[in-house]
């Protein structure tokens, strides 16, 4: 006789079937963003162009012509060397004896444009103040080389190496005067500003 045998418990394993879902599109909330734009201001920049009056120019030219008076005497080397360059300036010879005619002109004059121009801010522009400033400091730096010359006074007559160096100095200087001079006649008569290396750091300092 067969004998069956039956399991009492049957266990089937199966995978777990798992369904998971990736949406394509996930919504998200839509924010409204509001930008409120204010209106720009406006600036308005002016830039106005106003020419220098003639009567400052005139003036300005004016002033430079005291240090080209005091400055005539170192001329006189060159004058004496080449007698054709004192023909240039024989407009100015009446003007010369004039000014050399009146008593003490040169120190009335500086000290009439000092006082009279570059300090009455409210009278002058400052323009001229500048310019009647910057003369009367080429003025003053004329005044060094005649104190050196007085106190070095060079010897050896016509022949001596401290002359010769004198009359060089002095030929240089005279050069050097006329130029600076012509330069700011003619830019005062144009109505630019000539500023010349340190003497016009010196009068803006006094404007």
């Amino acid at each position: 006789m067969a004998t069956t045998t039956t399991p009492l418990l049957r266990l089937t394993i199966r995978p777990p079937t798992t369904t998971t879902t990736f949406p394509l599109h996930r919504p998200f909330p839509h924010k409204t963003l509001t930008l409120t734009l204010k209106p720009r201001k406006t600036l308005t920049t002016t830039c106005s162009y106003s020419a220098t009056p003639i009567a400052h120019r005139l003036i300005s030219a004016a002033a430079y012509t005291l240090p080209l008076l005091n400055g005539l005497h170192y001329s006189r080397f060159l004058f004496a060397e080449y007698p054709s360059l004192a023909a240039l300036f024989e407009p100015l010879f009446p003007l010369i004896s004039t000014y050399r005619s009146i008593p003490y002109a040169s120190f009335v004059t500086f000290f009439g444009i000092y006082l009279g121009i570059v300090r009455n801010p409210g009278v002058f522009a400052d323009y001229v103040r500048f310019n009647a400033m910057q003369a009367l400091v080429m003025d003053l730096v004329l005044v060094f080389p005649m104190i050196l010359t007085r106190l070095f006074e060079p010897g050896g007559g016509g022949n001596g190496v401290g002359f010769k160096v004198m009359v060089l100095g002095f030929d240089v200087l005279f050069v050097g005067l006329v130029c600076s001079v012509v330069y700011c006649w003619v830019c005062c008569v144009t109505g630019r500003t000539p500023y010349l290396p340190f003497i016009g750091q010196a009068a803006s300092r006094q404007v």
